[in-house]
């Protein structure tokens, strides 16, 4: 595995990411959502990684819910950064990274733009499990 560390611009939110190949392999996914567009969101994930996020402040973070409503969309209170996305499908949590969080993102390819907006919601959350990280986990910092 390959690890990357990724973080919001305080550090409230920080994030270790284990990747099955090194991270020039991957290309971040660039959605044409109204949220994505305004926050300059493009993800990363990897079905055979591992996304562990760590929160300092868990008051801090504000978990939204954008487009279809389906998925939480975690960012940070105090600075602003949106730094990942989650869904919970029948007791595991999925989730992609927004890859301008990461530290090497300069290691990544150009983003590809994709329009997920346009899928229904059972084929998104297909997509989400073919796609996203499979093994994801939100802690405090201090568990």
């Amino acid at each position: 595995m390959n690890t990357e560390r990724a973080s919001c611009s305080c550090g409230n939110i920080v994030a270790k990411v284990e990747l099955s190949e090194p991270i020039s392999n991957y290309t971040p996914r660039a959605c044409d959502c109204d949220f994505c567009i305004k926050h300059g969101a493009a993800y990363i994930s990897d079905p055979n990684g591992e996304l562990v996020i760590k929160v300092r402040s868990p008051n801090e973070v504000a978990r939204n819910k954008h487009g279809s409503g389906i998925a939480d969309f975690l960012t940070c209170k105090l600075c602003g950064v949106f730094v990942a996305v989650t869904y919970s499908l029948e007791g595991q949590l999925l989730g992609s990274l927004n890859s301008k969080t990461l530290e090497n993102m300069d290691d990544l390819s150009e983003p590809q733009n994709v329009s997920p907006k346009l899928l229904p919601d059972t084929d998104k959350i297909g997509r989400w499990e073919e796609i996203w990280f499979q093994n994801v986990t939100i802690k405090n910092s201090d568990e």
